[in-house]
Parts: structure tokens; sequence; C-alpha cells
């Protein structure tokens, strides 16, 4: 049984690859914005059991590949990914026994990088801000490791087993579950094999449907599909969607539509969809419903829009569903310089303090896992001091039983406390002679550091 043809109906798969597609198509509520009077539906690709639509790619250009002899038994897969394809080339290899090198940029969420490496994945980390033709472009890199180790390169961008993956499973699933009825079909390109796929099948069964992409501000898909020229690529924030070339895996011409979404509206769109609906999805989903509102303001209530949640929102914990990461990135309102307190610039950070009764082996634990550095000891709620961390490290390198100590030995003065009310220049000040500060607000004591301060600093709107 092959993900392509697996029954939706069974209750047992002989392996995890056999779990993959048939995932559900949810209505959006009608109220979820005002302006649409039409069908929304929402294809949750994390359903799958890789967390994402990359999922049927990985599976269907791994079985092709050893088809065609291209990939051998016991072989290494190299492939470069913004995180979702990897995932799902490492699942598949991993229950097929291949090893597998995953190169992946530096601005991909922690999460997907963590995921790749716990399914047996070697991870390769490049530079984000490389220009394509650098040899330091993820894409480049993952080809030099295939060539030098004699791996398989699957080149998902421009392999267009990619898009028949789409073509055979997606396409098929989203026009049984409409029963044949939809009038659009809306989706994101990176590798282009989504949008693609599910277009070419449309088109064959019904080619009224209308096909729309959508692309992140410095993507070049939508200026090429518009002017069938190349521009200069530029950043952007969220990941699996976008290129900074024309991928192979990618037909401009059987696409009717593109629209441009502001990587805000991306997030704030993913946010509000999980607030109000529970469906918990990631950046690129958010694009996607952005995109997929535009067109559906403009249809009748009669039509019924369709279009991808790529994957969950868990990947992106530390950043689209971070108000801190929202706040640095100015995705969410910066605050006048002028009126900013430290309360402006603190960050949702592990808190923790410790009393002089404590063990050392306490203590340790807070600091050491949970990052609270430096650590306030507080004797009957007043400050007595933090942590001494060298007496501390000292005592572990002789092999001291630290659940034998107490805290009351290892104290050290502390840095200077600041109140959260205090303006943010006061912390300027501070830390140009120090590393960290401690900062008393509503819950107690939090520490804030010079990196807490460069991470903040964009936060702040500096006006004349």
């Amino acid at each position: 049984m092959t993900a392509a043809s697996a029954n939706k109906d069974t209750l047992i798969h002989d392996n995890i690859l056999d779990a993959v597609g048939n995932t559900p198509l949810v209505r959006l509520p009608a109220d979820f914005d005002p302006e649409v009077q039409c069908e929304v539906l929402l294809k949750l690709e994390f359903g799958n059991p890789g967390g994402s639509l990359k999922d049927r790619i990985a599976i269907h250009m791994i079985r092709t590949a050893v088809e065609r002899g291209d990939l051998i038994p016991g072989g290494r897969i190299v492939e470069c990914s913004s995180g979702n394809t990897g995932a799902g080339l490492a699942m598949a290899a991993s229950a097929l026994g291949f090893d597998i090198t995953v190169v992946i940029p530096d601005k991909m969420s922690q999460e997907k990088i963590s995921a790749i490496e716990a399914l047996g994945a070697d991870v390769v980390i490049t530079p984000a801000n490389v220009d394509i033709d650098d040899p330091r472009h993820y894409t480049k890199v993952a080809g030099q490791i295939a060539k030098e180790c004699g791996g398989w390169w699957p080149d998902q961008y421009h392999n267009t087993d990619n898009t028949d993956a789409h073509y055979r499973t997606t396409g098929p699933e989203i026009w049984k579950q409409c029963e044949g009825r939809l009038d659009a079909f809306v989706a994101g390109a990176g590798t282009g094999g989504t949008l693609t796929g599910v277009a070419q099948y449309m088109k064959e069964v019904d080619p009224s449907v209308q096909i729309v992409g959508v692309d992140p501000p410095g993507s070049i898909l939508a200026h090429w599909w518009k002017h069938r020229e190349m521009c200069e690529s530029g950043p952007y924030a969220v990941e699996g969607a976008g290129e900074e070339e024309v991928p192979g895996a990618w037909d401009p011409d059987i696409i009717d539509d593109y629209f441009v979404i502001e990587d805000a509206l991306s997030f704030h769109t993913a946010r509000k969809l999980a607030s109000e609906t529970g469906i918990f999805a990631g950046g690129s989903s958010g694009m996607n419903l952005a995109a997929a509102l535009k067109v559906a303001r403009k249809l009748p209530a009669s039509a019924r829009v369709v279009t991808i949640l790529p994957d969950g929102g868990r990947a992106y914990l530390s950043k689209v569903y971070s108000k801190d990461w929202m706040r640095d990135r100015r995705f969410l309102p910066p605050v006048s310089q002028n009126g900013a307190t430290l309360q402006d610039l603190l960050r949702n950070r592990e808190r923790a303090a410790v009393s002089p009764e404590d063990t050392l082996a306490w203590a340790v634990h807070q600091t050491g896992e949970r990052g609270v550095r430096p650590l306030p000891v507080l004797q009957n709620g007043e400050l007595a001091g933090v942590l001494d961390e060298d007496a501390a490290i000292a005592c572990m390198v002789q092999g001291e039983d630290l659940d034998q100590l107490r805290v009351a030995d290892f104290i050290q003065p502390a840095p200077t406390v600041l109140e959260a009310t205090s303006p943010w220049s006061e912390a300027l000040s501070q830390l140009q002679e120090s590393e960290c500060v401690l900062v008393r607000d509503g819950k107690g004591l939090v520490p804030f550091s010079r990196r807490d301060l460069i991470r903040a600093l964009p936060r702040l709107k500096h006006e004349a």
C-alpha cells in the first residue's frame, strides 16, 4: 500500500508511511471574516504523520528514485530543505532504511531542526543571508555534499516527482472531499510542487477552477508569473514559501492569479486562526488563508474556495506564536522610545528564585537547565544576593554531592535592581558596565542581559 492508494478507512497500517495522506478538509467558521460570504475550506496537511504536506513528496520521490535505480539500498539521501521536506524525508529514510543528510538555512525554527535530528538525520546549517549563487547557499551545499559522498539528491525544487506526488494524491483528495464542486484553489509556492500538482489535476477535471498562487514579499515567483522576468529577491520571514529562482517543479502557465501577502498579515492570520478556531497552523498557512480570504471576498455566497494549511503551529512556538519574537521583528506595533519603559523590553522567559535553605542541586537545576542567570536568592521575601556560579561549578567539578550543600554557602552580591516602570534608558546605562541587571515587575525579579537588550531594541520606535 502507498500513500497514494491508502484507504482512509484502514484501521491498521503496516508502517508509518502508509498513514500519509487523506488529511481532513475543514470548513472555516462563517464569522471568521465578516466580508466573506462564501465557503472557505482548509486542507489540514499537518495531519500527516511527519507534520506537513511534504510527507507526500518525500515518499513519492524516494520510491520513484528506487524504482529508477537512482537510490540504491543502504544509500544516502542528501537534500536541502526549509524544514518540512527534510522532516518528511528523514521520516521516510528511517522507515525505509536509508541514511540522510539535510541541509537547512539558519533562519528556520529550532523546532524544525530538532525534529529532523530526532528522526535520525545528519543536519548541516547554512547561512540564510547569502545569494543563491553563493557556494554557501543551502541548495549549493546540498549538491556538493551529494557529489562528495555519492548520495542521491532529490533536488525537490526541480524534481517533477514533487509535482507528480500532489497530482496523484492531494488533488484527487480535494476533488473527492469537495464532491466535485469548488471554484478556486489557493496555495503558496516554494518548490511549486503543491500548487502545480493540484492545479494540473483540477484543470483536467474542471478547467473552470481558478488557481491562485501566493507569495511572500521578497520572493521572485509572483513577479515572474506576471512579467516573465527575474527580479532581485529580498528577505522575508515566512518559512516554506517563496523562492529566489524559478523552480522546475513550478508551472506558472497553469496559474490564473497571484497574490503577495506581507509577513505581518500572514502571521496575524495564523494567530487569529489558532485563537478563534482552534486550528493551530504555521506561518505559511496564515499566508495561504489571508490570500484565500482575499479571493473569497469577491465571490458570491454559493462559491467554494479551498486552501492548504501546509504544517502545524508547534514548529513555530519560538517564532510566529511568540509575542517576543513578533515584537522583536516589529510584526506587533513598536513603542516610542521617548515613553518606553523596561517593561516594554522584558521577555517572556523562565523565572525562578531560591532560598538560602534550598539545596545547591536545586539551584543548579534552575540556573543550568532552566537558564535563570543570575539566579536570585530570597530570604524572607528580600533579595539576599544571587547564586555564586563559580563556587557552584567548582563543587560540581570536584564531584561533591550537591544535595548535601545549601545555597546559603553560595551567595554573592546581586547586580543592580531596576524597576520595570523605569525608563528603558536606565538599563542601557547600567548594561554599559555590567553584563546583566535584575528587573522587578509584578511577578517578581527577572534577569535582563545585554543579549536581551540587543534583541529587544528593535521594538522601539525612534522619533526625531
